[in-house]
């Protein structure tokens, strides 16, 4: 049986290694377009941390790394609602951890330019130009989706033991198609992190990556609980 201190250290070090290793991956690896890995590596790069971490960390505290997927589980039935500030404390302090790290390591050399940081945004501020509209759809519709997989990866019936690359390689999915529409978010404590360190449009926008990954949630939990879950299964 974990503590909650057990529980909220593996979810400060899960979600930790995907804001540094997913952001890291867009600062730092693709920042040189000659030699950078690109959109599609960056994409590879979040379903990898959270792939990693859910099978070293899911085991402690269910695996989370993300205040909507939280709140998802919530209202799916699989998570106690009185666990749920504990949970998104720990992961937007993993998240803000992270950028701090990866902003030290960003600036180190000489002429440093951070860019956007891996921030979240629309408008002027989105990849491609993207307006709101656009981004808050986009975020929820994706975010409700994952949520989707999450509950079906993760349910009793499910094949026991591939949880964690079924959510990893949706994550991956998520960000092939939205990186160019708001750098995807789909959680926001990992838009939390960079927006404290990036440009200043990202903490005026921050809020939409908040209310729409967790408006995404709970359609995505009501949608598998009211058509997709077995009788009698949460």
């Amino acid at each position: 049986m974990y503590s909650n201190l057990n529980k909220w250290s593996a979810e400060f070090v899960g979600t930790f290694w995907l804001t540094f290793g997913g952001c890291g991956s867009a600062v730092l690896a693709a920042a040189f377009p000659e030699v950078g890995i690109g959109w599609a590596g960056v994409a590879l790069a979040f379903g990898l941390t959270v792939l990693t971490a859910a099978y070293a960390l899911g085991p402690v505290s269910g695996g989370h790394f993300n205040p909507a997927v939280s709140l998802g589980l919530v209202i799916g039935g699989r998570f106690r609602a009185a666990e749920l500030p504990g949970y998104v404390i720990a992961q937007v302090l993993g998240a803000v951890a992270a950028a701090a790290l990866l902003y030290l390591i960003a600036t180190d050399k000489a002429g440093a330019d951070i860019g956007g940081f891996a921030t979240n945004g629309f408008g002027a501020a989105s990849p491609a130009g993207y307006g709101l509209v656009a981004a808050l759809v986009t975020e929820m519709v994706l975010t409700a989706v994952f949520l989707i997989v999450i509950l079906g990866a993760t349910a009793l019936r499910a094949a026991e033991g591939f949880a964690g690359l079924a959510i990893g390689l949706c994550l991956t999915l998520i960000h092939l198609i939205s990186i160019p529409v708001t750098n995807t978010s789909v959680n926001p404590a990992r838009s939390t992190g960079p927006a404290l360190f990036g440009p200043a449009v990202a903490l005026d926008q921050l809020w939409l990556f908040w209310v729409a990954p967790l408006a995404g949630a709970v359609i995505g939990a009501l949608i598998y609980r009211s058509l997709l879950a077995r009788r009698g299964e949460a």
